[in-house]
């Protein structure tokens, strides 16, 4: 058994009260499979074509009377259905994260390409199992429905619809490495938009948007041919259902009258295999041949990525960071945003970044906390390369807060083990009290929809303020917060102790920061405040724009 058979069969024997459900309400969903050829034979022969329509009514009775019930299995087998698919899904995009930490490959386009194909995984699995249930107990119930009514006409159904469904299984191995293909160039697209779009803001502000244009477009490219080749052999689906769906209908017209089959049988017949069995391999077809296929080779590449053994993750002696002679670029054909920049930042002090929107201040963070690796150079913490260090070590809040659904409790602490007494030490320095209390205490249920963008800022904030980092980076993570709150909480983290890097979006944070430094797109300078606005035109054009209440500097 292979890993992905293993991982398919795992994932319905964790939930045997649900595969059983499933089951059992799969052959109520299949009734009217096994009664519609018995019913209109009846109604037909024996009811209105024999002059008794009280006969003929009670057969088409009993027909509604199977639709009834699977109206009703069809809803419970969705459930059960939903009960597999759900915990299969939330194991695969656990192992995925985990996987891409574990391996050291956290940047932002590894997991967002993991977490997309997890989500395809869990849709491909949901249909693969549906069609496959649906499949087997529909061909069940229509076999043993057309033996009661006249076992001669099998021989008219069943040879051509196993020829079908036989063709199609031999084109299944062509769709898988098509598929593959289709994957393959699926992600080298997402891995290129989700870099370019990371680093719009500086592109931008390079000007090099038409080689990051042209970079993406060629993966676009890639793609889309793989995509037409994908179509081409995917044509063999067609007739393969033509083949097992539609060749029976004919043969049963054709031939059904001389095996001493009556009108009413004939009509049955027909039924059966045009409302019970086509629909049924075509949903086969239409499930395996893309969703089969998609899932097969989508789960080879999540079990695939999966590293035998991590690089070490290790904790740094101190937090004492250090670039060296670093660049960094988005595509290999773009300007740096950065370049051959050195910078060390003394352990316990407190750094404003600041410059015009678009320079590279966000690179630089991420940079720092190793989610992108320099094309050139060094980025050491503690010694340590910044991709190796464990990340308990330091802490990032970006602009857009994450908030997950939960217990306002499980969203603070999530980074530490900490007592209320602790926790509500860092609400009062944060300054996220008044929050607290409105949304209901520590235990209220909360959803980042219902909190406005500086509400999940300041919780994030107070997160990261109860972790044991020893490095915190701000990233534009006051933006949305007042002046007063954004002075507020990062006086709190300047108390707090450790290294403190802020991302500026007023000029208010770098003149709370003992030292600037300020990225103009050429070179990098910093001091004071007072040193750059003498040896900066950039910073003091900068500050003598600044308005208190309005104006930022990124």
């Amino acid at each position: 058994m292979t890993d992905v058979s293993r991982v398919l069969v795992r994932a319905v024997a964790r939930e045997p009260g649900r595969a059983v459900r499933l089951a059992a309400w799969s052959i109520a969903e299949v009734a009217p499979s096994f009664v519609v050829g018995l019913a209109l034979a009846g109604a037909i022969d024996d009811g209105f074509g024999a002059g008794r329509p009280g006969v003929g009514v009670v057969w088409v009775g009993v027909l509604g009377l199977s639709w009834i019930l699977a109206a009703v299995g069809a809803r419970q087998a969705l459930l059960a259905l939903a009960g597999i698919v759900e915990p299969f899904r939330e194991r695969l995009i656990a192992g995925a994260v985990q996987d891409a930490l574990v391996g050291g490959r956290a940047e932002a386009a590894v997991v967002t390409r993991s977490n997309l194909q997890v989500e395809v995984a869990r849709d491909a699995f949901a249909t693969v199992l549906g069609v496959l249930r649906s499949f087997v107990f529909t061909l069940v119930s229509v076999v043993l429905g057309l033996s009661a009514l006249m076992p001669a006409v099998l021989v008219l159904v069943l040879p051509p619809f196993v020829l079908g469904v036989g063709l199609f299984l031999l084109s299944l191995p062509a769709l898988g490495r098509r598929q593959r293909e289709f994957l393959a160039a699926d992600e080298r697209t997402t891995e290129s938009v989700t870099v370019a779009m990371g680093g719009l803001r500086d592109v931008v502000a390079c000007g090099d948007e038409e080689r990051t244009v042209a970079w993406v477009g060629r993966r676009v490219d890639e793609q889309a041919g793989a995509a037409q080749a994908l179509a081409r052999v995917t044509a063999v689906r067609t007739f393969s259902l033509g083949l097992g769906g539609w060749l029976p209908v004919v043969l049963v017209l054709g031939f059904a009258p001389g095996l001493g089959a009556t009108p009413g049988v004939v009509v049955g017949v027909l039924a059966a295999v045009i409302q019970s069995l086509t629909p049924a391999l075509g949903g086969l077809v239409e499930g395996l041949g893309v969703s089969g296929v998609r899932l097969v080779v989508t789960l080879e590449r999540l079990l695939g990525n999966r590293p035998a053994v991590g690089p070490e993750r290790v904790t740094p002696p101190d937090v004492r960071v250090e670039l060296a002679g670093v660049t960094f670029r988005y595509g290999p054909d773009a300007d740096p945003v950065v370049a051959e920049l050195d910078l060390v930042v003394a352990e316990g002090e407190h750094l404003a970044v600041v410059g015009p929107s678009g320079i590279g201040k966000s690179t630089l963070a991420a940079l720092i906390t190793g989610l992108v690796r320099p094309e050139e150079g060094s980025v050491t913490f503690g010694g340590v390369a910044a991709d190796r260090v464990d990340p308990a070590a330091r802490v990032l809040i970006p602009q857009e807060a994450y908030i997950f659904r939960g217990t306002l409790w499980d969203n603070l602490t999530y980074l530490s083990v900490a007592s209320e007494t602790r926790v509500d030490g860092a609400v009062e320095a944060v300054g996220a009290g008044e929050l607290v209390g409105r949304l209901g205490g520590y235990q209220a249920d909360i959803h980042a929809g219902a909190l406005s963008p500086g509400e999940r800022q300041l919780l994030a904030l107070v997160r990261a303020y109860l972790s044991p980092t020893r490095l915190t980076i701000l990233d534009e993570s006051t933006c949305h917060l007042d002046p007063a709150a954004e002075a507020r909480a990062e006086e709190a983290f300047a108390r707090r102790g450790g290294t403190l890097i802020v991302i500026a979006h007023r000029l208010t944070s770098a003149l709370r920061a003992r030292r600037i430094l300020l990225l103009d797109g050429t070179k990098a300078v910093s001091g004071t405040h007072a040193d750059l606005l003498v040896s900066s035109p950039l910073y003091a054009d900068l500050a003598g724009q600044w308005d208190p209440e309005l104006e930022q500097v990124s």
